[in-house]
């Protein structure tokens, strides 16, 4: 039986393993290893990055990969454009498992940009209070502002680029009453997402949406042309289909 290799960090990755696991089938879900004290999963776990393109190809030749489910996050550009690449020089069936992308609806002010610089210039303001909810990774641009920036981070940081900021610790899924208050108690004007699309964090845009708050939505990264599904179920059949598990 083909063993399957999972690019986790995400709730649909964690579902996947579990379902994978509950059919008894061979699965190892990667960590990029960002997160301190990731989940705890029903399936082998390995953490940290592979070396790049051809790190990752020899890692799947070595440990008898045959499928391999992208299920990071929509703005892993790095590791899913390796595994394109990977699995074309190992010869791995490469399936992407990724979440719709958000669009506005009645109510919404959103206002959409390529890229952090791109997001970073739209904040070219009188200074005002920030909810910058785009995770840890590219803070430091941000930083030419004289913003007051909210930040809800998962692990406590030992240090922040940012020198006027507020950290929450928290970690998803959030629900719109929570944000809302959240957004009140920081009287936040204005808010800074990537277009992560999922449930787990549309809270802050539905309560942004009902304080009337602007957002600043990130478009997602370009990535070479994939074969994408949206949900577990769509993973599960076509593994049925094409491996026979």
């Amino acid at each position: 039986m083909p063993r399957i290799l999972i690019l986790g960090g995400t709730t649909e990755a964690s579902r996947l393993a579990a379902a994978l696991a509950a059919r008894g089938l061979p699965a190892i879900l990667s960590y990029a290893g960002r997160t301190a004290a990731p989940r705890a999963q029903p399936v082998p776990v390995r953490m940290g990055g592979f070396g790049g393109t051809e790190g990752l190809a020899a890692y799947l030749r070595a440990e008898g990969i045959g499928q391999v489910i992208d299920a990071t996050h929509p703005f892993a550009a790095r590791i899913s454009a390796n595994a394109v690449a990977a699995c074309a020089a190992a010869g791995v069936p490469l399936l992407v498992l990724e979440r719709p992308a958000w669009v506005p609806g009645p109510g919404d002010r959103w206002t959409r940009v390529a890229d952090i610089a791109s997001a970073v210039a739209a904040l070219d303001l009188p200074p005002c209070r920030v909810f910058l909810a785009i995770g840890r990774q590219t803070l430091a641009p941000f930083a030419v502002h004289p913003h007051h920036y909210l930040l809800r981070l998962v692990d406590p940081p030992e240090a922040l680029p940012l020198p006027d900021c507020t950290v929450e610790i928290a970690r998803g899924p959030f629900v719109p009453a929570t944000d809302r208050a959240l957004m009140e108690r920081h009287r936040i004007d204005l808010i800074v997402a990537k277009n992560a699309g999922g449930a787990g964090a549309e809270a802050k845009l539905i309560a942004a949406r009902a304080l009337g708050l602007p957002v600043i939505l990130i478009d997602r990264p370009a990535l070479p042309p994939r074969d994408t599904v949206t949900t577990v179920e769509e993973v599960l059949s076509r593994l049925h289909a094409d491996l026979g598990v």
